[in-house]
């Protein structure tokens, strides 16, 4: 006799296969045998055949829901619950919104409820966006240094943006997803695995200018404002600008670039400077630039297991 298939129990029985139940029970086979034949188990059948005796149909009767434990009136009181934390506090929980939403309506709500209520009136978890903390005199002097360069259009040509950034073996930023299955979290091929010290990595620094970027420079242990000048400005960037026509050189606020050493070099070198204002940067495409070859790396052969490795997949995205 041929084995039933295993079905998962939430496995409908379709039409077709409960008239051939009937039909073969009229046959005059047993429900095992029935059961064998359509791939399910005698209680099933038995179920089948019963109700064709007593009631004379197959049909599937309709299930009645779980009655809802809220009224609309309570669905309302739930979004002007997160209405009213949200108005300081984007991330508050689920379950602080069932706590707050108990004291109103007095009967117990859980926080799967209220996660279902706020999706249903189009809210969603996100992962939120990072920014630095600002300032008052930051925000104004950002804006002034917007509006004073709005007009500019061809002068963006003459800009050479540059930044130095860091980049980590086995770093995640949270982009990345594995396909799982329930109860498959802590499968090995579902784990990425973290550093909990500081990650070994390189730092690396470059520049973008309108139609051109300059070579990538490895730096080697903690940039100061010496190694700065020794091992950017002097072999990379002056031989970069002189070859230009015009250009003016970016550089953030960072204390290696704004050292009395550093700005008496471009002084005697004769680099005109683009003055940046602090905690800015968002306003330098750089960091675009960084992002698009923090994207590119895992799409470049294998990964990297050592720090020169790393360098060699960074020149190459």
């Amino acid at each position: 006799m041929p084995r039933s298939k295993q079905r998962s129990s939430f496995d409908q029985v379709s039409e077709f296969d409960r008239e051939r139940t009937v039909a073969y029970r009229e046959c005059g086979l047993s429900f095992r045998e029935i059961g064998s034949r359509v791939g399910r188990n005698q209680t099933t059948v038995m179920r089948i055949g019963d109700r064709w005796m007593q009631e004379g149909t197959t049909d599937r009767r309709v299930r009645s829901h779980l009655p809802q434990c809220t009224t609309s009136r309570d669905d309302r009181n739930i979004v002007r619950m997160f209405d009213a934390f949200a108005v300081t506090d984007h991330s508050v929980t689920s379950r602080t919104i069932a706590q707050a939403t108990q004291s109103v309506t007095h009967h117990p709500v859980s926080a799967r409820t209220i996660r279902r209520h706020l999706q249903q009136s189009g809210l969603g978890a996100r992962r939120p966006l990072l920014r630095l903390p600002l300032t008052q005199n930051h925000r104004r002097l950002r804006r002034q240094w917007c509006d004073e360069r709005r007009m500019w259009t061809a002068e963006w040509k003459e800009i050479v943006f540059t930044d130095e950034s860091r980049f980590c073996l086995q770093y995640h930023d949270g982009r990345i997803r594995v396909w799982r299955h329930r109860g498959e979290r802590m499968l090995n091929s579902c784990v990425m695995l973290r550093h909990t010290g500081p990650a070994p990595g390189i730092m690396v620094c470059g520049g973008i200018g309108y139609h051109f970027r300059t070579p990538l420079v490895r730096i080697a242990g903690t940039l100061n404002s010496q190694g700065y000048i020794s091992e950017v400005l002097e072999p990379v960037v002056i031989p970069y600008l002189q070859g230009l026509l015009t250009a003016i050189f970016q550089q953030d606020n960072a204390q290696p670039h704004v050292a009395r050493i550093v700005q008496g070099f471009f002084v005697n070198r004769r680099i005109e400077l683009l003055p940046w204002p602090a905690r800015s940067p968002a306003l330098s495409s750089m960091e675009n630039m960084w992002s698009m070859v923090a994207e590119r790396l895992p799409q470049i052969t294998s990964q990297a297991v050592t720090q020169d490795q790393l360098w060699q997949r960074v020149e190459a995205a």
